[in-house]
């Protein structure tokens, strides 16, 4: 109880570690977004089929990290206070 009342209380700790949340966050969905733009005018040039094939696996792992992303902190939110951690309980990990 003690170390909960440490970290929530520390000045600016909560707000910035829920602004990286943020940030990292912003910086995921616009990387997807030009990793997918690059892939999609990439494939236009492209001649062989595996080439297409290897962009095409490409924009799915993009996607699913992103997903992965997104997931991540609501998931921290959730799971955290429910076991009891300090820093789940008065920081905010959802980033929308």
């Amino acid at each position: 109880m003690a170390q909960e009342s440490v970290i929530c209380e520390a000045e600016g700790l909560p707000e910035m570690v829920s602004g990286f949340f943020q940030i990292t966050t912003a910086i995921g969905l616009l990387g997807l977004v030009v990793v997918w733009q690059a892939d999609s005018l990439a494939e236009v040039f492209t001649t062989t089929i595996e080439q297409k094939k290897d962009l095409k696996a490409h924009k799915r792992t993009a996607l699913r990290s992103t997903v992965m992303l997104l997931v991540l902190g609501p998931l921290f939110t959730v799971f955290g206070s429910t076991m009891g951690l300090p820093l789940a309980g008065c920081v905010d990990f959802v980033p929308w």
